[in-house]
């Protein structure tokens, strides 16, 4: 099952087991609540726990009543209904389509330059111009035109249709922009201007310029458009107007006349041309995303937003790696939930009045879109118009006189309502609005149609509401988050014309949504100006793009460059094995006189020592027929002991392990000691080894190029210390293999990747050239870390490779290592932050003096941050406790500059392992090798991508080697014991 399925259904179980709980915490306050839900809807609903005697009046208004708890009960619906219409395998048969819009950030207040717009409305083209600034948006300059559809044209052609649209941009640039207009180039020849498309009809869209239409609506019917790209269809026919216009100019310039050049915009003749005009659609885009848009203001970002207007709809930044009907995966995206049709399933029934019935089946498309013509304004009006209808026919409103006007559809308008029950001064209003409506209403009537009004009102402004608690509660949780703060950009009628609409929205959403506190923008202009924010950030993306993918493209390693390090890690192995060419190999393919694993006949009590870091640790190790035990102890070796002389940190060591042997009442005995010492040696048998260089912080003075085993075993005089016989070093690589090897005889092949890196593998002895013999077979410890040390590597190292390269205790030594392991990899990932910050791509260029601290950004970072189904939110909470003020883009952008320095390491570590299995697979001569690879490291074991990335780059490298992978136990302790064993029982059988 693919991760991103596995995050998602972990979610699905937040999400249930949350809003459960959100629903028990908001029910306890149901008595209160439901007093606010009775004041908000204008009507009594206890009177629901009495129904013995009730006048029909009092029986519409309890039908437009909803209690808390069944609104708590549809939130749950639409939240249920959300997760469908996300998921691939179930978005087809949700009502709430949850439609991608492949916007994925908000407005940050930095973005300027001119954008052009182009709205198709009912029987209208506008066009706008909107200048922003880069100060926050907060006073964009705009300039805009309404184009009159022609009589048919919506009927007509497809193709004319969009030659319209281009012939109204190109008239409304001539008649707007002048020719010294900002923003042509330095050569004043050419000004570019993007465009942003509104496009007010259900669309299958793909990315945020390609759109394709499902279906007519409103009204239009063009042929030849349905199932076609709409944003190519408009970019095609404004080059057709580009062609148009320039082929007129030209003609002009012959004839020494005058052609009005729509894209030059302004009248030029031969000898005075205009600027250029160059317009490309880059952005397609709703009304309900552009009101989002709009509402982000000086830096402070909305993600909602609701339209609650003639329809109804919201959309919401959801994180993306939920949006499975898209292919992003990282940050957040913008959902369109088109809400209207929540409910079509059957869900809204039993609230679904005789009234809403009557609203649904004189409709264009009776049975769909039933929560939307229960809240939308284009419905509001025949609703209150089909109640006072059944109210009159029960004898309750208008008796004694004629209402027969009632049965005319639509003439009781949304203003009318809006007018009715926003007249707080008595009923004088009201009546005359309804006697203007042909009405003779009595005063009794009068307040009854205002109750009916304010109950209707009342019931879609909860209903909306209570569809945003699902949209906030829902994200509050999949960012899992304690409690949700949001701004929530608001449009339309209802908004703008209900007094009481903001009141309840917020009340009752915050009932439903006790975690969540919203607070209400109001939009301006959101499919206008929304557009052209939209737009703007698009191109701010884009280039933000191209100049993160610059920072990162070095890092970024083709097919060809492992290739390439494959061949070169081949060549050095060779080299290694070499006798002539052994000193001067970057890979110095170590021999460690190791020639057999365990094959089950070992038994006894052995130490092992395992010395790599700067903490080490004593083992005894109890090897039986029925398996293995061990005990150990951890002990800290202090950085002035590291740093100082090699007796002093021997004497130390050796008296951690007679402290160990006392504690576990072993003095009296004497027990083979296996050495795990994880540094560079050069082995000249299987007891006597000489150090190479230091590495992992320690400089001990005295030991380069002496036996590391006598070292010991001075100590051990210098403490009289009789209790232990070292007979094996090994290094933690090789007891990775044995400690695997014990448990898969295939395991022939040791991986570290861990704070350092290195391999072994076991090779045939007719190959190694350092060492005398060509029977049987032995494991080399390669010390791969070293390998480019002789600069073969150069063309892979980047200039943050080289700055911490330079800034480590051994400079161009261990250059592999370098690339690859835990130690330095955190430290990679900070280099690229502080030039992300000096480019402007991270926290808007802010200056950011805690980056600038060596080694704050730990390796174990890069795991949390990588963390599938992390929240963005949870990383930059990680983020501000290292003090790096972080915006979810910033963090978005964070996880990937990891994931890209965490892949270049796995791919690296892949291109070595494939050069080592290949060579073993020729070596034997076969057409497939089956082997198993050991391996240890906490590179490997906790970071949530690099084994998965390992083995698939492997598998590509070195398709004829089947390698399987087992993860070791303990080997550089458990593995030193073994090594010991084996040694132990050949000795004894040689005796």
């Amino acid at each position: 099952m693919d991760s991103r399925s596995t995050r998602r259904r972990s979610q699905d179980d937040r999400l249930s087991g949350a809003d459960r709980a959100g629903q028990r915490r908001s029910l306890g306050a149901e008595e209160q609540g439901s007093r606010y839900v009775d004041r908000f809807l204008g009507n009594n609903l206890t009177q629901r726990r009495d129904s013995s005697t009730t006048t029909p009046i009092q029986r519409a208004l309890r039908s437009f009543g909803i209690p808390l708890e069944r609104l708590h009960v549809m939130k749950g619906h639409m939240m249920q209904d959300m997760c469908k219409g996300l998921s691939l395998q179930s978005h087809a048969q949700a009502k709430v389509r949850m439609l991608p819009t492949y916007i994925c950030s908000t407005p940050n207040g930095t973005e300027k330059g001119n954008f052009l717009v182009v709205e198709l409305c009912q029987n209208q083209v506008r066009t706008l111009l909107v200048t922003l600034y880069g100060d926050g948006n907060m006073s964009p300059q705009m300039m805009y035109k309404i184009f009159d559809m022609p009589e048919g044209i919506m009927q007509g052609e497809g193709e004319a249709l969009f030659d319209f649209i281009a012939q109204c941009v190109s008239q409304f640039l001539a008649e707007t922009i002048s020719s010294d207009t900002n923003g042509s180039d330095t050569n004043g020849s050419e000004l570019y201007l993007p465009l942003g498309f509104v496009f007010p009809f259900s669309c299958r869209q793909t990315q945020l310029d390609k759109a394709e239409l499902l279906f007519w609506s409103k009204g239009f019917s063009c042929s030849g458009v349905v199932g076609k790209d709409v944003v190519q269809l408009l970019q095609a026919a404004i080059d057709r107007q580009i062609k148009q216009n320039k082929q007129g100019e030209e003609e002009a310039s012959e004839t020494g006349g005058v052609w009005l050049s729509s894209w030059r915009g302004r009248k030029s003749s031969q000898s005075t041309p205009g600027p250029l005009y160059r317009v490309e659609v880059v952005a397609l885009i709703n009304d309900t995303v552009g009101t989002m848009m709009t509402c982000s203001i000086e830096g402070r970002a909305c993600e909602v937003a609701i339209v609650a207007d003639k329809g109804s709809n919201c959309c919401f930044m959801a994180e993306a790696y939920l949006v499975e009907t898209a292919k992003e995966t990282s940050g957040r995206m913008c959902v369109n939930t088109e809400w209207g049709w929540f409910g079509d399933d059957g869900t809204l029934n039993d609230i679904f009045t005789p009234y809403d019935e009557f609203v649904d089946q004189e409709s264009s498309n009776p049975g769909e879109k039933r929560f939307e013509k229960m809240v939308g304004t284009l419905y509001l009006g025949e609703i209150v118009r089909h109640t006072l209808i059944a109210l009159t026919a029960e004898k309750a409103i208008f008796t004694g006189t004629n209402a027969a006007v009632l049965k005319e559809k639509g003439v009781l308008t949304m203003q009318h309502v809006l007018e009715i029950i926003n007249n707080e001064d008595g009923i004088t209003e009201v009546r005359r609005i309804l006697e203007v409506l042909g009405l003779q209403p009595s005063e009794r009537d009068c307040g009854r149609v205002q109750q009916i009004c304010r109950a209707v009102m009342g019931r879609a402004a909860s209903l909306h509401a209570t569809g945003l608690s699902a949209i906030l509660s829902y994200m509050c949780q999949t960012r899992e988050l304690e409690t949700l703060i949001v701004s929530v950009g608001v449009e339309g009628e209802l908004f703008t014309g209900y007094p009481r609409f903001e009141e309840i929205l917020l009340s009752v959403s915050r009932l439903l949504s006790p975690e969540c506190m919203a607070t209400l923008v109001p939009s301006r202009d959101g499919s206008g100006r929304g557009a052209a924010m939209v737009t703007a950030v698009a191109l701010r993306l884009a280039a933000q793009r191209r100049a993160v993918d610059q920072v990162l493209a070095p890092l970024r390693l083709s097919r060809d460059d492992l290739e390439k390090v494959q061949a070169l890690m081949r060549e050095e192995m060779e080299r290694g094995l070499c006798k002539e060419t052994n000193a001067t190999a970057s890979v110095r393919m170590l021999p460690t006189y190791v020639s057999h694993t365990p094959d089950g006949t070992e038994q006894g009590d052995f130490l092992a020592l395992d010395l790599g870091g700067t903490n080490f640790r004593v083992l005894v190790v109890r090897v039986t027929e029925e398996g293995i035990s061990m005990a150990s102890e951890i002990y800290v070796i202090p950085a002035a002991i590291m740093q100082g002389t090699g007796e002093e940190l021997f004497d130390h060591i050796m008296d951690c392990i007679i402290d160990f042997q006392m504690k576990q009442k072993l003095m009296a005995q004497t027990l083979p000691l296996g050495f795990t010492f994880s540094f560079p040696c050069q082995q000249l048998g299987l007891d006597k080894a000489l150090l190479l260089t230091w590495t992992k912080g320690f400089s001990a003075s005295g030991c380069v190029g002496e036996d590391i085993v006598q070292l010991l075993r001075d100590a051990a005089k210098r403490k009289r210390h009789l209790g232990m016989q070292v007979v094996a070093l090994v290094n933690d690589t090789v007891g990775t293999m044995m400690a695997c090897g014990y448990d898969d005889p295939r395991c022939e092949i040791g991986l570290i990747v861990g704070t350092g890196t290195n391999a072994c593998y076991m090779e045939e002895m007719r190959n190694v050239g350092t060492v005398e013999g060509d029977e049987g077979r032995m494991c080399i410890n390669m010390e791969w870390g070293a390998f480019g040390d002789n600069g073969c590597l150069d063309h892979l190292f980047t200039h943050f490779d080289k700055v911490v390269d330079e800034s480590t205790i051994n400079p161009g030594k261990q250059r592999f290592e370098k690339l690859i392991s835990g130690m330095y990899l955190g430290e990679i990932v900070r280099q690229i932050l502080m030039v992300m910050v000096q480019k402007e791509l991270l926290f808007q260029g802010k200056p950011c003096p805690k980056l600038q601290t060596k080694d704050i950004f730990k390796t174990k970072f890069l795991s949390t941050i990588e963390l599938n189904g992390l929240a963005l939110g949870q990383i930059r909470a990680i983020l501000n406790e290292l003090e790096l003020d972080a915006t979810f883009e910033d963090s978005s952008l964070m996880r990937e500059v990891c994931q890209t320095v965490s892949m270049r390491a796995a791919q690296l570590c892949a291109a070595g392992l494939a050069a080592v299995v290949e060579k073993m697979r020729e070596n034997r001569g076969l057409d497939q090798l089956s082997v198993t690879v050991g391996v240890d490291g906490t590179l490997y074991k906790l970071h949530p991508c690099f084994s998965r990335n390992l083995q698939k780059t492997l598998k590509d490298l070195a398709p004829k080697c089947d390698v399987s992978f087992l993860l070791s136990e303990d080997g550089s302790g458990k593995g030193a014991a073994l090594v010991a064993a084996v040694a132990y029982r050949a000795a004894n059988a040689m005796e």
